[in-house]
């Protein structure tokens, strides 16, 4: 059966990592560019923009990009006060101008000092010998809310494991960011953050295919199922276990459609 099962998943990452996922997913927003700080930008944003319909979620990314003059980095370090004021009216779901504001704040304050945000993840107590990224999530969310200012009502749309979250659109961004396989829908433009450290992310797709094939038990979502999974998708591949989030997602929508 474990035989079985690994066969099956390694069929469908084969088939959904590949570049024909992208075009529908909210992997293609930062997909448009390619300077590596408008990837990080975009990608971040958009994976914490990534829930529900996706049509709805790519119309949002194109508009932040162009609300950003289509540069986000430039526009990030460049902007005027008076450029803020554009963002009044953005609003996607419960995220709203305030939010956006703080975002764009977060992203000034980094990149006035760093070149890339994956130090944002890596810096503090961050452990490249550490099992998982656990440490990195823990530690991002520290450094984003450092400021006197951080509204309290933007504290939800970003995630920690401390808060015994899933953390799955953190893991999702990670994902782009970490994994380098060649397929071209990963980025792979951080290299201290290590493919068999990332963490599955767990949505209601991925996890109720998980669920059926018995890789965790059914139940809520939160952050020690996450870890669980991982662990149990590292007996197939245990340096690139979060290559199966293609099959999970994958064949949830699969199973999706066939019941529509």
């Amino acid at each position: 059966m474990q035989q079985e099962l690994a066969e099956l998943l390694n069929k469908k990452v084969a088939f959904f990592n590949h570049p024909r996922f992208i075009e529908h997913d909210p992997i293609s927003i930062p997909h448009l560019f390619k300077k590596p700080q408008d990837i990080e930008i975009m990608g971040f944003w958009i994976a914490m923009l990534a829930w529900g319909q996706r049509k709805t979620i790519l119309q949002k990314g194109r508009e932040l990009i162009d609300l950003m003059d289509g540069a986000p980095h430039d526009f990030v370090l460049n902007h005027q006060s008076q450029d803020l004021k554009r963002f009044e009216s953005f609003k996607h779901r419960t995220f709203n101008s305030t939010d956006a504001l703080y975002f764009l704040s977060f992203f000034q304050r980094h990149y006035q000092e760093h070149d890339s945000l994956e130090i944002a993840f890596t810096q503090g107590e961050f452990n490249p010998e550490n099992e998982s990224i656990e440490q990195a999530l823990n530690g991002f969310y520290t450094y984003f809310f450092d400021s006197e200012w951080a509204p309290q009502r933007t504290k939800k749309h970003v995630s920690a494991p401390s808060k015994n979250s899933a953390c799955k659109r953190l893991c999702m961004f990670l994902r782009w960011m970490v994994r380098n396989d060649q397929a071209g829908v990963d980025f792979g433009i951080w290299s201290k953050i290590q493919p068999h450290q990332l963490i599955c992310p767990l949505d209601v797709h991925s996890q109720r295919t998980a669920e059926k094939l018995g890789l965790v038990n059914a139940g809520p979502t939160h952050w020690k199922k996450a870890l669980d999974l991982t662990r149990v998708l590292k007996q197939f591949n245990p340096i690139d276990p979060v290559q199966y989030d293609f099959a999970l997602y994958g064949m949830g929508i699969e199973e999706k459609t066939l019941w529509k």
